[in-house]
């Protein structure tokens, strides 16, 4: 069936709804973006897109800006406690092209987002509201209808055959809409922040990411070459009040102790958040991303689940019969493999921030597995191929 005059609306204009009105668009589909903000915006600072998730935004022609905007880390150095020196350096680098077709880059949040933006502008296709106050939709059997108050006070209805929800993890979509669960909060916070170049300069390599375990917290930092900066994420026990202060850290020495150092007070905090739903559509309704399944960041896949969401619904939408039976589809596919993601993701959680002795345990079992061992445990997810989706034009 055609996908040309197929209107869809989604809600949220991050990574996932982005590359999903991209993605359609490329199929020929009309698509309107609503937000809520006023301007584009990317809370939070590095973004790490592994091969599974570039080798999508390859394809639909962001290849050249992101290599711009990005760097390709050599390899990830995982430290004990205390440690001066890795465990194990896992490489990345030219081996993430030769085993996976894609490389691993790591770049900041907003960098991206302003790719896919751009890029949704050579649509004429794609229309982005911005200043979306707020909204509420209807199913009937024509499709979804769509009443919406714009900042400036306009209020306007608009018709598509869908509405898609990426609207993240406090989705409106999900709980509002669907009827779905509000996100579940786990006891920890995400504490983030972007130092200078200098400021850090010989404690960590900086052409790789680098990984500090600790009992009941981790670091993760990595080089923001584009603008200079180093990324530094900092996982600890906390509560869901984002107007917390950033609470004492216990460190054993080491680089940690002069990446804190340089950090200062300059922490924002992120309560990590989980959706867990059964019920990902009714009608023609239904959820994608974080909307549909945010889980804690320690695999890096959160926004990679977003963008293979968005290349896996898109042309089952202008191929279905219509709206529900695409949307069905699209959980019974996605379902399963986001799942065991968010599993694998709550695990490593666990191994980060054991205790000793079981700690030691860990330490050596990573050792003996070796420079590759993510090849064997991880090939399953940088590996997975959505498909070709729409060709680069």
């Amino acid at each position: 069936m055609p996908a040309l005059g197929r209107n869809y609306i989604i809600a949220g204009a991050g990574i996932t709804g982005l590359t999903l009105a991209l993605t359609l668009a490329k199929f020929g589909a009309n698509v309107t973006v609503l937000e809520r903000a006023e301007a584009l915006q990317e809370f939070g600072a590095g973004i790490q897109v592994s091969p599974n998730a570039r080798r999508i935004l390859d394809r639909l022609g962001l290849g050249e800006a992101l290599s711009q905007s990005s760097l390709e880390p050599l390899a990830l150095d995982t430290y004990a406690s205390g440690a001066t020196k890795p465990l194990v350096s896992l490489e990345l680098g030219p081996l993430m092209h030769e085993r996976f077709g894609a490389p691993y880059a790591v770049m900041h949040r907003a960098d991206l987002a302003e790719a896919l933006y751009k890029a949704t502008r050579r649509f004429a296709n794609i229309d982005v509201l911005f200043g979306v106050r707020h909204w509420d939709a209807r199913s009937d059997e024509r499709g979804v209808a769509v009443d919406i108050e714009r900042a400036s006070g306009q209020t306007q209805t608009l018709r598509a055959l869908a509405l898609l929800g990426a609207d993240g993890v406090h989705s409106q979509t999900r709980q509002a809409i669907l009827g779905g669960p509000a996100a579940a909060f786990g006891g920890r916070v995400a504490w983030r922040t972007l130092v200078p170049f200098d400021a850090v300069a010989g404690q960590i390599a900086m052409d790789r990411v680098s990984v500090f375990f600790s009992r009941g917290h981790h670091l993760v930092c990595y080089p923001l070459a584009h603008r200079e900066q180093v990324n530094l994420a900092i996982f600890l026990p906390g509560s869901a009040d984002k107007a917390q202060a950033f609470p004492s850290v216990r460190t054993r020495g080491g680089p940690i102790d002069a990446l804190m150092g340089a950090a200062g007070d300059s922490w924002t905090p992120w309560p990590l958040h989980t959706v867990t739903t059964p019920t990902w559509h009714r009608g023609n309704i239904g959820i994608i991303g974080d909307a549909a399944h945010a889980m804690v960041p320690f695999q890096a896949q959160g926004a990679a689940m977003g963008i293979e969401d968005a290349a896996v619904l898109a042309p089952l939408l202008v191929e279905s019969q219509g709206a529900e039976a695409a949307l069905a589809r699209f959980a019974s596919l996605r379902q399963p493999r986001v799942a065991k993601i968010s599993a694998l993701s709550a695990s490593n959680g666990r191994i980060f921030h054991m205790p000793w002795p079981l700690s030691l345990g860990r330490n050596m079992v990573m050792r003996l597995q070796g420079r590759r061992a993510h090849l064997r445990r991880l090939g399953w997810i940088y590996g997975h191929d959505v498909g070709n989706g729409p060709a680069h034009s």
